[in-house]
């Protein structure tokens, strides 16, 4: 896997359960200030889109994974 596949995996993992963690209802509720999380890695993600520079990417490469294309 490629820096960014594993980027998207991530952001994809954290959206779904913070948002299972998040939602009154949900059998996972915990708390609403989840959705913050969830605002947090879809900021992170429009950033990343705009500027190229992904906090999450820097430290995949610094243990080993390869770039992605």
């Amino acid at each position: 896997m490629t820096s960014w596949q594993i980027v998207r995996l991530f952001a994809g993992i954290f959206i779904l359960v913070s948002l299972a963690f998040g939602v009154p209802g949900s059998p996972l509720f915990v708390s609403p200030w989840w959705l913050a999380f969830t605002a947090f890695v879809g900021a992170n993600l429009l950033q990343s889109a705009l500027t190229r520079w992904c906090p999450l990417e820097i430290i995949l490469r610094k243990l080993g994974v390869q770039k992605g294309c």
